[in-house]
């Protein structure tokens, strides 16, 4: 385990708050996620079911969403922790790979995503670690064709 940063026990404490508040009838199976802005906000999420299962959203991509409705678009950190509604976490979750996707979007490569069992007992992945060989914009530029400003 890596030592972590003193203000990343904000982001993991808040990150077990926000599991608390998920919503899941259908899989029982509740996430929380804390996204840490470089500006030092964090914004959390939780995972949000839906019986039609497709509409349903990720714990990271509703932190995602209020942090970009917010304003943020350069962030720090991602913990994430879940596990069996009721009861505390038995293992490391990590995104999904939807979750994934977003990471590669929004986040630099080297950024830490925190896979947190308890506050004092968690991993540290960079995103790049946890989507090698990703899609991202950069791609969509890389042809001749495009007229590409990102």
């Amino acid at each position: 385990m890596r030592e972590i940063a003193l203000n990343y026990q904000a982001l993991l404490q808040q990150v077990f708050l926000y599991r608390k508040r998920a919503y899941a009838p259908y899989s029982g199976f509740s996430v929380g996620a804390a996204l840490l802005g470089a500006d030092g906000r964090i914004f959390g999420g939780c995972n949000i079911e839906n019986s039609a299962y497709s509409p349903t959203l990720c714990a990271e991509r509703t932190a995602f969403a209020k942090a970009i409705s917010e304003g943020c678009r350069d962030f720090a950190a991602l913990a994430v922790a879940g596990g069996p509604s009721g009861e505390e976490p038995r293992d490391y979750v990590s995104p999904c790979g939807v979750c994934r996707q977003w990471l590669v979007e929004f986040c630099r490569p080297e950024m830490p995503v925190i896979l947190a069992r308890t506050p004092e007992d968690y991993r540290i992945y960079s995103c790049g670690e946890l989507l090698p060989h990703s899609f991202s914009a950069k791609m969509l530029c890389e042809t001749e064709e495009s007229d590409c400003s990102l």
